[in-house]
């Protein structure tokens, strides 16, 4: 099939590599020129594991090209996908000024049949928003479908090639045979197609990860409960992990949850509620506890130091998760800037979201390449990101670098025994 895929981030890049790589032309567009160019030139503008043979190998087959020209991709494309940004506007809804933009640019181009998609996260009744703009501009015949993405940064590539299930939203029963010749080869070995209405998809992506989110405050509550009344959340964590009815995943305290997904739909799905008349109770109290739980770490280091003046605090991970480069709303931000304000100097490291934290602090702090250089006359070393390098670090290696040996453990990842038989003051997120 050909189609067009409309905007580059980690969605419509992810996208039509994926769809490329399973014999479709695929032509991704983007209004950024020089981010066009990049991609031209095998250059990819996201870290994400996976992606660049990916896209580097269908470029150089022919079945892969990028282009600022949505005419130029649309005219002929049987499906066209919109996976331009829907951000949070100022009272948390999402802004959907580029998907109707870009709606409207494809019925002006459209030169027959086609199935408009919306593949970014958008509220209840996007769909119908499209359909409105692009039949404005157009008397050719269409249709518009929701198949909402449910990619995990850091192993989007595998979940778009190996998805857990696909939700397509349309009662046009064209555009629903034409998805599903469409996705036919990621789903031979299992059906997991699963066709509805299209608000019904709209919501199932917000209701999905609204969930996950209320799963990670609920835990983080509950590390802060252990630490008030001497209990460990890892034990806690463990022990109801193996009732079958709740499940292991999704229940590890920290410092909260960041990310382009979960903080933005959270706020969205709580928008959309309000514009009912009504409200999502649980998940205006999973917003608080997550934004109140970005804080607990810096709070713990201010209480062990009481003054962080000439105290130089290292940093490990600065990306939201492992596996990305994405700082976007990620406890880190919060968490520097607290210690920033209470006079610590800080340097950081992470693999590879240096660079994206550069660009907000700039020199306001350090930045290192190595792990180790960046606790080099530490007075302390907070652990924000659990990539796999920081888990089993060289513990006697840590003790002779740092002026003083206190670890603050974001992600429960160390062992406090462990660590503290070494000489170590350990503290974690409702550990003993």
């Amino acid at each position: 099939m050909r189609l067009a895929v409309l905007g580059t981030g980690y969605v419509g890049l992810v996208a039509g590599a994926g769809f490329s790589d399973f014999g479709n032309d695929v032509v991704c567009v983007d209004i950024d020129a020089a981010k066009v160019e990049r991609l031209r030139r095998g250059e990819l503008p996201i870290y994400e594991p996976g992606l660049e043979p990916l896209v580097t190998r269908n470029v150089e087959a022919g079945r892969l090209s990028f282009t600022t020209e949505i005419a130029e991709a649309v005219r002929g494309a049987e499906v066209v996908f919109l996976a331009v940004g829907t951000p949070s506007a100022h009272d948390g809804s999402a802004d959907l000024s580029q998907v109707l933009a870009a709606a409207t640019a494809i019925g002006r181009a459209m030169n027959g049949w086609t199935v408009i998609v919306t593949k970014s996260t958008v509220p209840v009744g996007t769909a119908a928003k499209v359909h409105e703009a692009i039949a404005r501009v157009t008397d050719h015949p269409f249709a518009v479908a929701s198949n909402p993405e449910f990619l995990k940064e850091g192993d989007a590539v595998n979940d778009f090639m190996k998805p857990d299930r696909i939700i397509i939203g349309t009662d046009d029963e064209r555009a629903q045979d034409a998805l599903r010749h469409l996705y036919a080869p990621f789903v031979r070995t299992n059906d997991r197609v699963l066709t509805m209405d299209a608000r019904s998809a709209e919501l199932t992506k917000y209701a999905s990860n609204a969930y996950l989110a209320t799963r990670i405050s609920f835990m983080n509550d509950v590390a802060n409960l252990c630490e008030r009344v001497g209990a460990d959340v890892e034990m806690v964590r463990r022990g109801m992990g193996m009732d079958q009815r709740i499940g292991p995943k999704f229940l590890f305290p920290g410092i909260g949850y960041g990310g382009s997904c979960f903080p933005k739909d959270v706020k969205a799905a709580m928008a959309t509620a309000r514009e009912t008349g009504s409200s999502l109770e649980i998940l205006e109290a999973v917003h608080r506890v997550n934004e109140k739980q970005k804080g607990v770490l810096a709070d713990k280091i201010v209480q062990h130091f009481s003054s962080l003046k000439g105290k130089t605090v290292a940093v490990w991970g600065l990306s939201f998760k492992p596996g990305t480069d994405d700082t976007r709303e990620a406890p880190s931000g919060v968490i520097i800037e607290r210690l920033l304000e209470a006079g610590a100097r800080v340097r950081v490291h992470d693999p590879v979201a240096n660079e994206s934290m550069q660009r907000v602090f700039g020199e306001r702090i350090e930045y290192f390449g190595n792990n180790y250089e960046t606790v080099t006359g530490a007075h302390a070393l907070a652990l924000l990101t659990e990539w796999k390098q920081f888990r089993r670090p060289n513990f006697k290696r840590l003790l002779e670098l740092m002026a003083e040996p206190v670890l603050f453990d974001g992600r429960n990842i160390w062992d406090p025994k462990e660590v503290r038989e070494l000489g170590f003051t350990y503290y974690g997120i409702g550990r003993r």
